[in-house]
């Protein structure tokens, strides 16, 4: 089982949700909020598996309730919602390392794929957001990420970069499918290209 927390200042859209979420056999909602503040201290006492932030909160935004919980290293999941594909936005949420970014008006089927792959490690940003961000060309590669796509440019396979980067096979294939969401690709050989276009890497 799957647990999760909304924070949605939308009450009629929260209540919603978490109905919908609740009718998934391995998913089952904690808790919600309307307001940033409160769902942070809540997430802190129930430590979900998943916490659901809605962008734009009274008190708190989404963001910055991710923004603590990664300066504390919880544990919980955080997959932010938001109706704007705005760069500051995408960059923070990058900055942070949310491991879900979708658009509020995405299928609910889209929520609950990202729910369950983020559970196996995976990060997952919606196409069209990184679009938008890719478009400003800026990196949003962690320092990490950008190691391990190094390590891929240079040829090496996944056995050997986790040797070099003292990471395992399992850690080493995590980081490249972050690595292909964040720049909307499907494989290595595309995520190379989008870097060395950018002047990412050499």
């Amino acid at each position: 089982m799957i647990t999760l927390y909304l924070a949605e200042d939308q009450s009629m859209l929260n209540t919603a949700l978490s109905q919908l979420l609740n009718l998934e056999d391995n998913l089952e909602v904690l808790g919600s909020a309307t307001n940033g503040k409160h769902a942070l201290a809540e997430i802190q006492r129930l430590q979900p598996d998943v916490a659901i932030l809605d962008i734009e909160m009274p008190m708190m935004s989404g963001l910055k309730v991710a923004e603590v919980l990664h300066n504390k290293q919880l544990a919980t999941k955080v997959i932010i919602l938001t109706t704007l594909a705005q760069k500051t936005y995408f960059e923070k949420a990058v900055e942070v390392e949310v491991d879900g970014y979708l658009l509020k008006d995405s299928p609910s089927d889209d929520l609950i794929e990202t729910i369950n792959k983020v559970m196996m490690g995976r990060t997952v940003y919606d196409p069209e957001l990184v679009v938008t961000a890719l478009s400003s060309n800026k990196n949003p590669l962690s320092k990490r990420e950008m190691s391990v796509l190094k390590a891929a440019a240079s040829g090496d396979a996944t056995k050997v970069m986790a040797q070099k980067l003292f990471l395992s096979e399992g850690t080493v294939r995590n980081y490249l499918s972050a690595i292909f969401s964040k720049l909307g690709v499907h494989n290595r050989l595309e995520a190379i290209e989008v870097a060395k276009k950018n002047k990412w890497i050499n």
